[in-house]
């Protein structure tokens, strides 16, 4: 397990407590006042795939991990719980599916989770624990439905709400439903007002309009795209936003999901070795100036912590405040629709009688 790559001169690397455990990139953030500054902890981890109470034991070790630096928020990577099924296929072409496919979705089905439901209570409880907000990426079960999600803790052990996936990407959409307007929320919290998107979401630009609009101040974006132009994205929405944000991205090699034949990497010429990188990370805090705080890592798993001075959001608003003084609404606006998209709503007879009478 490797700590933040190619660190700054300003970044000092602290040892782990226990052998064979994450490092943690810390950044010294000089003067800030402490009342202001929150420490902030992005996961780079993988799934226990198809093993859900292992990767919540594994959950739970990354949290006491980043805890005992004194982080006070603490973010997972997309699908962290339930797994991002990457290269999968689930048999399907245009016109055909597999029966194959068909039952690697319903192994896929079993390992995702309810919500609320007992794993979201032990994550509650983890929170709870560690005196932590905890943001985790989750994969969400709603009957038959899958939902790419995530799901919100405060410090005192209370889950807070969720955010679902308002646009799965390319052919994560045969696998998971859409997200609607009443799960994209902010919450105001002691250390600031956060939320989040998930992975290309974020390249969507009224929905990133719509966390300014609630001000969000600390923005997740738990993603699944380790690629060099991510970063890009992220530079460029801490400046937009004015807000710190946080990404956290899986690190995975090819051993960390089933070997075949129960489970085939698509797409590419050929199979993997064990030891393949499947999925490089690249996690990475950047503050509302667009700078660089800790990261992107693409060494390995990893714990990857800064402190965040608050003031800066401050700072960076004076300049450009995207839905402040810099928008122009008589010119340009945007409606957020946030009644829950229901396909089936049931009256009550009693409440039909009590309109008539």
């Amino acid at each position: 397990m490797a700590s933040s790559s190619s660190p700054s001169s300003q970044m000092a690397l602290v040892p782990s407590s226990a052998v064979g455990s994450p490092l943690i990139a810390e950044v010294d953030m000089g003067g800030s006042d402490p009342s202001s500054t929150v420490r902030a902890t992005v996961v780079q981890a993988s799934t226990v795939f198809y093993d859900t109470p292992a990767t919540l034991d594994k959950a739970e070790r990354l949290v006491a991990e980043a805890a005992s630096y004194g982080s006070q928020l603490v973010v997972f990577p997309e699908a962290f719980i339930g797994g991002y099924p990457r290269g999968s296929t689930y048999g399907v072409t245009i016109g055909s599916r597999s029966a194959k496919g068909q039952e690697e979705f319903r192994k896929y089905h079993a390992a995702a989770i309810g919500v609320p439901g007992p794993e979201v209570d032990r994550l509650a409880a983890l929170a709870g624990k560690y005196k932590i907000f905890l943001v985790m990426g989750v994969i969400e079960r709603a009957g038959y439905t899958l939902y790419c999600t995530v799901l919100f803790f405060d410090p005192q052990g209370q889950y807070l709400g969720k955010h679902r996936k308002l646009m799965p990407s390319v052919l994560e959409r045969i696998i998971w439903g859409f997200g609607d307007g009443s799960t994209i929320p902010v919450f105001e919290t002691p250390m600031g007002k956060i939320g989040a998107l998930i992975c290309w979401e974020n390249r969507m630009p009224l929905l990133r309009t719509a966390l300014y609009g609630k001000g969000v101040e600390i923005y997740c974006a738990p993603t699944a795209d380790a690629r060099d132009v991510w970063q890009a994205s992220m530079v460029h929405i801490a400046l937009e936003g004015g807000c710190f944000v946080l990404s956290a991205n899986q690190f995975c090699r090819r051993k960390d999901y089933p070997p075949p034949p129960d489970y085939v990497f698509a797409g590419a010429e050929e199979e993997p070795s064990m030891d393949s990188v499947v999925c490089a990370g690249g996690s990475v805090i950047i503050s509302p100036s667009g700078a660089v705080l800790a990261g992107p890592n693409y060494e390995g798993e990893a714990l990857i912590s800064a402190d965040l001075d608050l003031g800066e959001i401050v700072r960076a608003k004076f300049v450009f405040d995207v839905v402040g003084h810099y928008s122009r609404p008589e010119v340009l606006s945007l409606t957020v629709k946030e009644d829950p998209q229901n396909p089936v709503s049931f009256t009550s007879a009693e409440k039909t009688e009590s309109t008539q009478k």
